[in-house]
């Protein structure tokens, strides 16, 4: 096998033993058999099986769309993470650094508690504002951070960590206000993934694929910028707009992931870190190989939540930080014996 392709087949081989476990397992099995003939059924191949009926609902109705939408989210933070640690030159840094967890979970808060939704229009709106808090936040993070025509990375963590601090505050405020509403505020919080269907994936897809696109595009650019400012400006890349194209898409991933599902923590910091190892700095291969690890790494997590007696009534955000903070100290640990 050829070496440079090798972590890629490994990771479409990861992604697709998650999707099928995701298919197959759960309060319902599915045996891999059934999946293949209700797919080949699907797309005509195989004449509909009557007796199959109750295992078509589940899987095209009820766990295909919670798939899709969970590969989408894991593609999106995976991609997003590397994004920001490249551009932000941090290997701690994740989607949520520069504001967009504690915004979309302001504009979420302000939904719940404001405008009580209470219909299936109603509760559209909660992703509609997380999504706009989000974008907000980090439009007002990069504005702050500017310094005349620049906008140094120092100055932009720095500014992400006190707006985020300002809107989480903001957010306890509103909490307050309707303490019987704090449950479904901090069910959000956590990575709660309430929505069903198809349509959050029909509403989330675009999002993606704009995103994660102009992150794929941009991903030479990107590795310039590892040598810090004044270096790419000499190769001629106009470092400013470059920034922003980087930033707007990574968040605008990001965004959209979160305004759906919550806020769900340790996808994007611990996916770049794995996937560096096995694919190397060039963010070329990194970006698409971390949305594939994304994507892998969520549809396990929210595998493991549904067919878990113990975890059923868990958020998927807390199942990826219990899966993801373990591996994040063993691979810290292993850092720092190396540079012993």
């Amino acid at each position: 096998m050829n070496r440079s392709r090798a972590p890629y087949t490994w990771l479409v081989l990861a992604l697709t033993c998650a999707l099928g476990a995701s298919l197959g397992l759960g309060s319902e099995w599915v045996s891999p058999v059934d999946l293949a003939r209700l797919v080949l059924q699907a797309i005509g191949l195989e004449s509909v099986d009557p007796t199959l009926e109750q295992d078509r609902i589940i899987l095209w109705s009820l766990r295909m769309p919670r798939a899709a939408l969970m590969a989408l989210v894991g593609a999106s933070l995976g991609s997003s993470g590397a994004a920001y640690q490249g551009l932000l030159r941090n290997p701690l840094a994740d989607p949520y650094l520069i504001g967009v967890a504690p915004g979309a979970a302001l504009g979420a808060a302000i939904a719940i508690v404001f405008l009580g939704p209470t219909t299936t229009l109603g509760y559209m709106t909660v992703p509609a504002c997380a999504f706009v808090g989000a974008l907000v936040t980090v439009a007002v993070v990069y504005r702050m951070a500017r310094v005349g025509n620049s906008t140094p990375v120092t100055t932009l963590i720095l500014a992400g960590v006190a707006v985020g601090a300002f809107a989480s505050a903001a957010t306890s405020f509103v909490m307050l206000l309707r303490e019987d509403q704090i449950g479904r505020v901090i069910y959000f919080l956590w990575g709660g993934f309430g929505l069903g269907g198809w349509q959050p994936v029909l509403a989330l897809s675009p999002y993606v694929c704009a995103a994660v696109g102009t992150l794929i595009l941009f991903a030479r650019p990107l590795n310039a910028l590892q040598f810090g400012d004044e270096q790419a400006s000499q190769l001629g890349l106009d470092v400013e707009r470059l920034k922003l194209v980087l930033i707007a898409a990574a968040t605008l991933a990001a965004a959209a992931a979160v305004a759906l599902t919550g806020i769900i923590g340790f996808v994007g910091l611990i996916v770049p870190h794995v996937l560096r190892v096995l694919a190397g700095p060039d963010h070329r291969r990194l970006i698409p190989f971390s949305a594939l690890g994304g994507a892998t790494l969520l549809l396990m997590a929210d595998t493991l939540q549904r067919s878990l007696p113990i975890l059923s009534r868990t958020p998927v955000g807390v199942v990826t930080a219990v899966l993801g903070a373990p591996l994040f100290l063993v691979l810290l640990r292993r850092n720092q014996k190396a540079n012993w």
